[in-house]
């Protein structure tokens, strides 16, 4: 894809409002699929029912090639068990990286892009994830060397942030943890790059597991994010249930409410029946008994301390 089309003039669309009830905001709940199937496909769509039985508003899709799905088969299928797509994991693997190599910034780039094309269809709001870098590049470079990978980033957040204001989209910008990155691990890292990239588009995405590794404070950094976090991942310190761990979930709660936060949160879990994904986040063992387990139990619980 030529590059200008990608930074073409930017656009005064927002992007789209949550739905509401009155004049107050509806919080969803969402599961992200990497908990029960990867690569997601149209064929995944049978999960649906389930989540929908389960109790779910809405699904976190990550969509690991573009060709996979049938956007306007999924969209028919979501309508069809009452869920929205609540928003499109980003999957940066190695040959997909906004830091990279000028071929490997260039894959990264049409591919979010082509993401974006299909929310469009998927009525999907947010591109989520660690969209600036190839999860797993983890490695000490000299402070000369980061910020010109910063300033790269920035540059190519630019372009991605003006494709998604022209669709009326965002892109929420995930902190990883040490282990998985070595360029935005922290809130306020992530706040800085929304700042040098200066896009009403470029939003936070906070998870409990990374910030539990990175955060001197959880709730401290969700009211630090204020106004820019606009998605948020829960789940156990161990990468389990939200509620069978040591996370402050009260003190999570209260800060969410304190920044009125309105949009969805999602379980983001994984277990060892999912290989490739139980691979690249390192899950060794049985965390939990099962994915239905963390789905099921989590939601109570997250409905429950958030109320």
């Amino acid at each position: 894809m030529d590059r200008r089309t990608v930074c073409g003039t930017l656009s005064k669309n927002q992007p789209p409002a949550r739905r509401r009830n009155g004049t107050h905001v509806i919080m969803r709940f969402g599961i992200n699929s990497f908990l029960f199937t990867s690569p997601f496909t149209n064929d995944s769509t049978k999960l649906f029912k389930t989540f929908k039985r389960w109790g779910f508003d809405s699904v976190e899709i990550p969509i690991e090639d573009p060709s996979h799905i049938d956007p306007a088969y999924v969209k028919a299928e979501l309508d069809k068990a009452g869920l929205v797509c609540g928003s499109v994991c980003a999957c940066l693997g190695p040959d997909r990286d906004l830091r990279g190599t000028e071929e490997q910034q260039k894959t990264a780039m049409d591919y979010m892009t082509a993401l974006l094309d299909q929310m469009v269809v998927l009525d999907s709001p947010s591109l989520v994830g660690p969209v600036y870098s190839a999860v797993g590049r983890a490695d000490a470079v000299p402070a000369d060397e980061y910020k010109q990978q910063w300033r790269t980033v920035v540059k190519n957040l630019k372009c991605l942030c003006a494709a998604a204001e022209k669709r009326g989209k965002q892109i929420c910008l995930e902190p990883l943890n040490r282990f998985e990155t070595d360029f935005i691990n922290t809130c306020e890292q992530g706040l800085k790059m929304i700042r040098d990239v200066g896009s009403h588009a470029l939003k936070l995405h906070l998870d409990t597991f990374h910030m539990n590794i990175e955060e001197k404070n959880q709730a401290a950094a969700i009211r630090k994010a204020g106004k820019y976090l606009a998605h948020f991942h829960a789940c156990g310190s161990d990468r389990g249930t939200p509620g069978s761990d040591h996370i402050d979930w009260p003190g999570i709660a209260k800060a969410l409410k304190a920044i009125k936060y309105d949009g969805d949160v999602v379980i983001e879990s994984f277990t060892t029946d999912v290989k490739v994904i139980a691979r690249a986040a390192a899950i060794w063992r049985k965390i939990e008994p099962s994915g239905k387990d963390i789905a099921v139990k989590g939601l109570k619980f997250i409905k429950k301390v958030l109320k």
